[in-house]
């Protein structure tokens, strides 16, 4: 089962997110910023990070530069998800892909997952049964 890393500071971004990756067949894990997914990076080795940029006590770039910085977390694909008013795509390159929230974050997501993972609506619907 793969499992994902979902950090956002708003519950309901965060419940989205974490509910369409469940009906893929991930296995989630979530946190409110990136210190608490620091910790939470200490129980698991996710196979996807899906972070928000702007969240308290640590951003999501703060948190890219430490996943890109270990060996062991290096290669995880990340999905930023942010509002599109936050300018982030121009300046957060290291992400394989970005969605923003104030658009149908679903089917954003459905896109990203095919994208940096290769798991298409058909696979991941299957996957799940």
């Amino acid at each position: 089962m793969s499992v994902a890393l979902v950090v956002d500071d708003s519950m309901l971004i965060r419940h989205t997110v974490c509910r369409f990756l469940e009906e893929r067949g991930f296995s989630v894990e979530c946190a409110t910023n990136g210190q608490e997914a620091m910790e939470a990076l200490k129980q698991i080795l996710p196979d996807l990070v899906v972070t928000d940029i702007q969240m308290p006590k640590m951003s999501g770039t703060e948190l890219i530069t430490v996943l890109k910085g270990n060996p062991a977390t290096a290669a995880i694909p990340i999905v930023i998800v942010a509002g599109r008013q936050s300018g982030f795509e121009k300046t957060e390159t290291r992400a394989n892909y970005a969605i923003f929230k104030d658009i149908d974050i679903e089917e954003q997501l459905a896109k990203a997952l095919e994208a940096v993972l290769g798991i298409t609506s058909a696979k991941a619907e299957a996957a799940g049964q």
